[in-house]
Parts: C-alpha cells; structure tokens; sequence
C-alpha cells in the first residue's frame, strides 16, 4: 500500500503544497512584522517620569528593555552595586529622550533596579519640530513679539491657536515661494538664456539690450519685494513661541517656526490616540522629510517612485512587445534568432549595477550631453540632460525589465492557436491586420503578465538609480505648474534609496530605525498597488478574449 502511494504521486503533491503554504506564511509574517515595526512608530506612546536612586529625573518614552548578562555589563565597567552576582542577567531600559539640541544622545540606556516606579504627568507634551527632532516638556507659558509672556492657566487653547496660526504662516510662505518667487525666478532665467543665446549667435542687438535691462530692472524689484515679505512672514513666527521646562528643571524657548505639532500623550483617551495615529500616518504620506530624511513625511519619494514606474512602463510595453512579434510572427528561425533569444534570456540575470553603470555612460553622459549640444548649448556648461534625471532612469529601468516582458509576450503568442491566425487570413484578412485585431488582443493577458513582472522589478530597483538620477533630497517635484509642467530632466527621490539612505546614511540611526520599517512597509503597498492594478486589467482581457485551449 505504501508502495502504491508514494508511486501515484501523492506525496509529492502534498510537499509541494506545504512547501508553497510554508512559503506563504512566511511572506505573510515577515510582512506583519514590518508593517507592525513601521506602523507602531505614529503611535502615541506614554511619557514616563523615572527617579533614580541618586534622586536624579529621567522623562520619555520606553523604547526597549532586554535582560542583559552581569559580566558583560562588569566588562564595560558599569557601575554597578557589589552585591550583585557575576553570574545571571539584569534587566536594562532604553528610553527615549528625545531633546537631542540639549542631551547629547536621543536615548540613555539605564539599569531596571536604579530606578524608582515610574508615573506618568499628565502636564507633560511632546512637541513635533522641524528641527533637533521632538521635544519632551511640560509648557509653562507664551511669549509674543512684544516680549510679553502670557503664563495663561489654560496653555493648551494658547497652542491651538498659536499652531493653527504658524500653519496659515506656513501655507502663505508656500504660497509666495511656489507661486510667485519661483516663477518669476524661471522667467528671470529664461530671459538670462535668451540674452546668452542670442550673443552666442550674434543677434544681440540694442531692442533686446534695452528691453533685457527694463525687465531685468522688474524682475530683481519684484524680487525684492517678495523676500522682504517672506521675511516678515517668517519674523511673525520667530518672534514668538512657547517657553518649556525639561526633565531636570530648565526652561527653554521654542519659537513657533519651528513647532509642527504638541500633544499630551498621557491625557488622550483611545479614540483619542487613534485620531492622532491616522493624523501622524497622513503626515507621513503626504509632507516632505526632513532632518537628513531622518523626520517627516516621504510624498516626494512616493511620487518620484510611482512616476518613475509609469514611465518606464509607457517606455518598455511597446519595445518588448514589439520585439517579442518580430522574433515570433516575422523572424525566420534561424541561428541568428536563436542566438539573439538567448541574449534575451541572459540578459535578465545581469547584475542591475551593471545597467546603472551602461545608463550613466550611454544615455546620460553620451545621449544626454549630445541633447545639451544640439538644443541647450546657451546653459552649458551646466548640463540639462547630460546629467543624471528622471528620463534617463526610466530608460535604464526600461532596458532593465525588457527581457522579462519579451520572454513573456513570446509565450503567450506562442500559446494562441495557428487556427486563428488561419481563419482571419482566409477571410481576406492582412497579416498586420490579423496580428493587430486577432493576435494581439488574445495574447494580452500575457502582455500584461510580462508589465507585471516588469514592475515589480522596477519599483524595488535602487543599485541602477542612485548612478542615473535617484536623490537623498530632491528640491522640487518633477511634475509642476510649470511649462512643460513634466520635467523630465530633474532628480527625483525613490522610496527605494530612501529606505538606504535613513537606515545606513543617518547619524541617528536608533531614532530612524521606525522609519525604516514604515518606508519599507510602504514600498511593498505601493508594489502591490500595482501591481493589483495590473493584475484587474489582465483579468478582464482575459475573460474578453477568452478561446477555447488557451486557458
């Protein structure tokens, strides 16, 4: 009977599925692990307030514990009481203090049994700032641009209204840069470009001169005028702020330009900080980092990354399938299209640094300095397209994925019936006219497969782009208000060398660590999002041109 098992096979199906449910439980888990890792960080955790045995204060938020060995801690020559053992572990707390302008650390490591039980003060805040990170406090009072200091009795009206106001600052200062600076800056730069060109090709003559320098005169005066009032906008904020008392008793001035956020961790109730949970997670998808990437949001790099696969889907559908029709459809089966599939095939296992190095050298350096030659010589030498950009990472991503979508759209070419491609012939029908309107439609399901693959190769990709255009901190978005509005020619950021940059390149790496397990997490939403997307097209093609034997 045993013998007549193993040979019809079953046990093979069983491995098999156990293996992939194994395998499935395992993608699962390490999923929630960083989902949980990531989004735990935008939890509003307690304020602990320590006393050690030597009387001395300790406010923040418990980051860790671990049972730690005694002669370990004895080889590092910590103080520790002479009658504990050499033997056994001893429980040591990580806390978080944030206040890093102050402390010279964000977290102090002290032992479990040097501290008294800890409470918890409710009158304590953590404050979001643009800079030195948080900062944990209890507010004392509001100084203004008088100098005046309003030691109100409710404080915590004074900071609603106080940060309602520095956010209505903030949007008119974005205002005034986004519409008004940097658009007459651009103009400010074309007319610069336009005087240069027309002296590199001698029509520069004294309209021109006289007209440069009567707008150039605007210009500069609008100019002018725009920074003083950014100044006065960001003087309002300065001048006033919120005077906090630290953990050892101190007072501190914090000005409104620097204060995004205060909130009393120890008075919310649970709706309370799941409220400030969807609140921080927003922030988080829709601002701009800062701290060296080690604080605030990842918009730019979301959108950097998902109009980067756009592109270079846009880019490689039409190559790859245009390739996978001639080497099947029109191509005799000779050595050379033997030879040129197994090219095909290799290519995939190239080392994606590989592409990086061959897009730098060809399309950015090659290409791109022959684009700043023929139609942008009056900006030399400083290179438009002759530098790394979005248009040139897209091309290397494309070249990247190509093989994946050739392959597959010559298998699914391979698997639609000759009968069909018979009939519409013998019904009068061209070949182009019978490839585009029977052949195609039918093997689009696997044309899609072929996009699916691509993307998600290409949206965790980061060795190729940190040499063909992906930033630490890309200044501007390269979709804008601006004509051409798409610009093709600017850095952009990925959540790919994000994730790099705050988990290898930060100085504050225990501070960063959160954020790298909700970048990561998010990169993995957004790989699934597409490929979702891809997958619900592919679907309904392939119930649209379903025939029978080809599913």
């Amino acid at each position: 009977m045993e013998y007549r098992w193993f040979k019809s096979g079953s046990p093979w199906v069983w491995l098999t599925a156990g293996s992939v449910s194994v395998s499935l439980l395992s993608v699962l888990g390490l999923l929630l692990f960083i989902g949980w890792k990531g989004l735990s960080y935008f939890w509003p955790s307690p304020l602990y307030h320590w006393t050690t045995n030597q009387g001395e204060s300790i406010v923040g938020q418990l980051y860790a514990h671990e049972s730690v060995s005694i002669s370990h801690l004895k080889q590092m020559e910590v103080d520790l009481p002479s009658e504990i053992e050499e033997k056994g572990d001893i429980e040591r707390l990580q806390i978080k203090i944030a206040n890093r302008d102050i402390y010279p650390a964000d977290f102090v490591s002290v032992i479990a049994r040097d501290l008294i039980k800890p409470s918890t003060p409710e009158a304590w805040a953590v404050i979001e700032r643009t800079q030195n990170g948080d900062f944990y406090g209890m507010p004392k009072s509001y100084y203004t641009q008088t100098g005046q200091i309003k030691a109100t009795p409710d404080i915590h009206e004074t900071i609603s209204q106080a940060l309602t106001f520095a956010n209505e600052q903030r949007l008119n200062i974005e205002r005034l840069v986004e519409k008004q600076i940097r658009v007459i800056s651009a103009q400010f730069s074309r007319l610069k470009f336009e005087k240069k060109k027309r002296q590199m090709n001698g029509r520069l003559d004294n309209d021109f001169l006289e007209r440069y320098d009567s707008q150039s005169r605007i210009f500069r005066q609008q100019l002018t005028d725009m920074e003083a009032r950014l100044d006065e906008l960001r003087s309002e904020l300065q001048q006033q702020g919120l005077i906090v008392e630290d953990m050892k008793g101190n007072d501190y001035r914090i000005p409104l330009s620097e204060m995004l956020d205060v909130w009393y961790p120890n008075q919310m109730s649970f709706l309370d900080k799941v409220q400030h949970w969807f609140h921080q997670v927003g922030k988080f998808l829709t601002s701009e980092p800062r701290e060296s990437n080690s604080e605030g949001g990842v918009f730019p790099a979301i959108f950097g990354t998902v109009l980067l696969v756009l592109i270079m889907s846009i880019i490689v559908m039409p190559l790859g399938v245009i390739a996978a029709i001639y080497l099947h459809e029109y191509a005799k089966n000779n050595t050379l299209t033997r030879l040129i599939r197994v090219a095909v095939i290799n290519l995939a296992g190239v080392p994606s640094i590989v592409y990086g190095v061959f897009g730098l050298g060809f399309f950015v350096y090659t290409l791109g300095g022959s684009i700043d030659n023929l139609f942008y010589s009056e900006k030399l030498p400083a290179p438009t397209f002759g530098t790394p950009g979005l248009l040139w990472s897209a091309l290397t991503l494309a070249v990247l994925t190509l093989p994946v979508v050739i392959v597959s759209t010559e298998e699914g070419l391979m698997r639609i019936p000759n009968s069909a491609r018979h009939g519409s012939l013998a019904l009068g029908a061209t070949q182009f006219e019978t490839m585009w309107r029977i052949v195609l439609p039918m093997a689009s399901p696997a044309i899609i497969t072929g996009l699916i693959l691509a993307v998600a190769r290409a949206a965790g990709e980061v060795a190729p782009l940190m040499l063909v255009g992906a930033v630490k901190l890309a200044s501007s978005l390269p979709f804008d208000s601006q004509f051409p509005f798409l610009h093709l020619d600017r850095k952009f950021m990925h959540l790919g060398f994000h994730i790099y940059d705050i988990g290898f390149q930060t100085t504050n790496i225990e501070s960063a660590r959160p954020l790298v397990y909700a970048t990561s997490f998010l990169l993995v939403c957004v790989i699934i999002g597409l490929n979702l997307t891809a997958i619900s097209i592919r679907n309904n093609l392939r119930e649209k041109y379903r025939i029978l034997g080809q599913d």
